[in-house]
């Protein structure tokens, strides 16, 4: 009898842990993150392979550009997304109900040309075609660098294509130049295609931020989760901050499948390294030269410090032991 008691209350025991798991199982909520698939975006898909340490889980979209998951948050498909600067600004500058929440990663542009363009500065692209992403950070900063050497649109034939086929249009001499993003602009040098003229980080810009962006909604009903999101997010950060061999594994094999080279990652984070950096002041000098050169068309820019907010970042890189 008594042995029959103690298999019972085992069995019991057993069925009200399952319990217990599955209820928490269920209490975790899930975030539905937008993302690009570009190599200093990555830390941002890696939350997802930490999520259930952080107490969520993490349905995770991947976009072509930044705008489209701006257009995903504004529809009400995404509660977060990753993006260049440009496409939170021109959300937010047409009344988007969005919040900038961080930063992830500096840098990652490039303007290359073909070996044999001729072109070794910006004036030089004087009467060449030159490629770039529409609505891309790249645009903003291509837009800058004409300004900076007395130049503008006109002086220039714009072709827009997206970032795998700017490297096609080059490798095919179909551009003489473009204005790249990363890891592309480390595989057209590293393949030979494509040479270096310089990194656009020389205009009020300076080295551009990527941005985490929260919705509103979701910044304001749901609190807990957006900290345990934050958590997340910086957690993961720091993974890829303080391990790059970590960020290149999760990078060359989980997202670009075998197709960028270790060698070709490297180059790119040396152009785009990680980080949790962010200010209202890198924002509003973003959104001021957008609205100088009308890249990005906004009903009414918004001053940035009405809608970068910092708090969760800052608590929970606290929390996480960063300064």
């Amino acid at each position: 009898m008594l042995k029959r008691l103690r298999i019972t209350a085992t069995l019991v025991s057993a069925v009200l842990m399952s319990a217990v798991a599955a209820g928490a199982a269920t209490a975790q909520e899930t975030v539905r993150v937008g993302n690009l698939k570009l190599a200093h975006f990555a830390g941002v898909s890696y939350m997802k392979e930490i999520a259930p340490s952080c107490g969520i889980a993490i349905d995770l979209k991947l976009f072509p550009k930044g705008p489209d998951v701006m257009q995903a948050i504004l529809a009400g498909e995404l509660d977060v997304g990753a993006t260049a600067s440009e496409a939170a600004i021109s959300g937010r500058g047409n009344g988007a109900p969005i919040y900038i929440v961080g930063g992830f990663a500096s840098g990652g542009a490039r303007l290359l040309a073909t070996p044999d363009s001729g072109i070794k500065a910006v004036p030089d692209m004087k009467g060449k075609r030159v490629g770039v992403t529409r609505g891309s950070i790249q645009e903003v900063l291509l837009a800058a660098e004409l300004g900076k050497n007395g130049m503008s649109a006109k002086d220039i034939t714009i072709v827009y294509l997206g970032y795998p086929d700017l490297n096609q249009a080059l490798l095919q001499k179909q551009v003489d130049a473009i204005m790249q993003t990363e890891p592309q602009s480390a595989q057209a040098i590293a393949r030979g295609f494509g040479v270096e003229v310089l990194k656009p980080y020389d205009t009020p810009i300076g080295s551009p931020i990527r941005t985490l962006v929260m919705s509103e909604k979701f910044y304001k009903e749901r609190p807990e989760t957006a900290k345990k999101l934050m958590d997340c997010f910086v957690k993961a950060q720091k993974i890829f901050m303080n391990d790059p061999k970590a960020a290149e594994k999760f990078v060359t094999q989980d997202v670009f499948k075998g197709q960028l080279t270790g060698e070709e990652f490297q180059e790119a984070l040396a152009n785009s390294p990680y980080s949790l950096e962010m200010s209202a002041d890198h924002i509003q000098k973003t959104t001021d030269v957008m609205a100088k050169y009308g890249v990005g068309k906004m009903s009414a820019p918004a001053k940035a410090e009405d809608w970068v907010k910092l708090d969760l970042l800052n608590a929970a890189k606290a929390s996480n032991g960063i300064k």
